[in-house]
């Protein structure tokens, strides 16, 4: 299934809605479908751990006084609910914890807003599973596609970050949009209206990794919601323009002030997946943070450092995270929440050193309770950030990390991490994901439940009817 991206007849949104019209399940390579099966059992596993803390309620209150058709599951709540609501419901569920999955180097978590979408608009129209993971296919291309394309390798960041937005989101909609279009059967023409309508409904901004909030936690369900809305509005006549990307007051104008690589988009299209790249987070924090995790369990396991004996932790790592997780210093070493203690390294590194479960650090570890202990705090604040040389150079397609302690006695003990566990380079295995699974999930249901629900997802290929997977998942 290749794609003829040397046409200059095609427009961008012309060039994208084509090849994801023609995507089918059987021409998908294996480790494609097998990888987004994967995607959907780890947001399916997040969005029951988020259900546990309540953490989408006033999201289910407000889509209750929404009302509509029943048409679609949320996760453990009762009753059925028009596509976008239940795409927005569970969506902004898949968020909520900083659990889901990471591209890199365009920094997207992609799945919390396009299995979202795909499985409500999937359930809606009572769609196969077969359709719905060539769709979601389809939209994880989208996504990161379009960020991909606002990424600046000379800058070594992403453009849409470094003016402030949350590419997540923006690009989110865009992938909701073209996959929603698609299983609406809508055809190159009514996946580039859908995507070009998407383009004015796509925002989100990103202050609050920075200085606290819980918005952040309503941007991939507001993605997945404002899709979705988009190709029924495509579906029902209204249109978006042709040159919604590369437009004088197009998507990458407004967004990167007209920075962007077109080849991104089009490069390879059907030839070259980007599903099976995106990396699966172990920890439920910011990503930044993993690799600091690691370093600082890694010291643990090897020294067992007694943290009463450590005068100083040293944390380096590339200037782009630090400004998310070190800054301002006073708030990363004295988290408001659990929620912001997520993202905080200094905060992070002393959890890993002070407590841990699971897979390294778990829920557990990033609670309203643990943010008032005297010992997680005092240890927080002895940890100074600095800006790794090496560390610089290897971001953003890896988010390494040094961790150094000194100790009172006067040693030193050091460990880098420079790739991240979960991506191709340090993969994470088919136990472990299922092990990250039922972990999720049984914070809110029965082993035997969760193992059912696993069980539908992992061959969600031979389902007749999506929705089967949510109806197990409903309370």
């Amino acid at each position: 299934m290749s794609q003829n991206t040397a046409n200059a007849d095609l427009t961008l949104v012309q060039a994208l809605s084509g090849f994801v019209a023609d995507v089918t399940f059987e021409r998908l390579p294996q480790e494609v479908s097998a990888s987004v099966k994967q995607r959907v059992l780890d947001t399916i596993g997040i969005c029951l751990a988020a259900s546990a803390d309540r953490l989408a309620d006033g999201v289910g209150d407000v889509i209750e006084l929404w009302g509509g058709r029943e048409q679609s599951s949320v996760v453990l709540r009762p009753g059925r609910f028009p596509a976008p609501s239940a795409a927005l419901f569970n969506g902004t569920l898949a968020h909520s914890l900083d659990f889901d999955d990471t591209h890199l180097p365009s920094v997207l978590h992609p799945s919390a807003s396009v299995v979202p979408a795909a499985l409500a608009m999937g359930e809606a129209l009572s769609c196969s599973g077969q359709d719905v993971i060539a769709a979601a296919a389809a939209g994880y291309e989208v996504c990161i596609r379009t960020g991909m394309a606002g990424y600046d390798p000379k800058l070594g960041n992403s453009v849409f970050f470094e003016r402030g937005w949350h590419a997540t989101s923006i690009c989110g909609a865009l992938a909701a949009a073209a996959l929603g279009a698609k299983l609406l059967g809508l055809g190159p023409e009514g996946i580039a209206h859908a995507m070009g309508i998407a383009a004015s409904m796509s925002s989100g901004l990103i202050e609050s990794n920075r200085a606290g909030g819980s918005v952040k936690r309503l941007h991939c369900g507001w993605a997945a919601h404002s899709g979705l809305t988009a190709a029924l509005l495509a579906e029902r006549g209204y249109t978006g323009p042709s040159t919604v990307f590369e437009g004088r007051f197009g998507f990458y104008a407004a967004y990167c002030d007209g920075q962007f690589d077109p080849i991104q988009i089009t490069e390879g299209l059907g030839e070259r997946w980007c599903a099976p790249d995106i990396f699966f987070k172990p920890y439920p924090a910011n990503h930044f943070t993993h690799a600091m995790i690691d370093a600082a369990l890694a010291l643990k396991r090897k020294f067992a450092v007694d943290v009463e004996t450590i005068e100083e932790i040293e944390l380096g790592a590339a200037s782009a995270p630090l400004r998310t997780i070190g800054e301002p210093r006073e708030q990363k070493i004295r988290p408001q929440s659990g929620y912001h203690a997520q993202f905080s390294g200094p905060f992070a590194v002393a959890t890993a050193l002070l407590g841990g479960s699971g897979l390294g650090v778990s829920f557990g570890d990033f609670t309203d309770e643990k943010v008032k202990d005297p010992a997680f705090l005092a240890l927080a604040a002895k940890v100074r950030t600095f800006v790794d040389a090496e560390c610089e150079r290897v971001f953003p397609n890896q988010f390494p990390a040094i961790v150094r302690l000194r100790l009172r006695s006067g040693e030193v003990l050091e460990e880098r991490v420079m790739a991240n566990r979960g991506g191709p380079d340090n993969p994470l295995s088919d136990d472990e994901l299922l092990l990250k699974f039922r972990l999720n999930a049984e914070r809110s249901v029965a082993p035997a439940q969760a193992e059912r629900i696993a069980a539908a997802i992992m061959s969600m290929q031979r389902l007749e009817r999506v929705g089967d997977i949510l109806a197990l998942a409903r309370d």
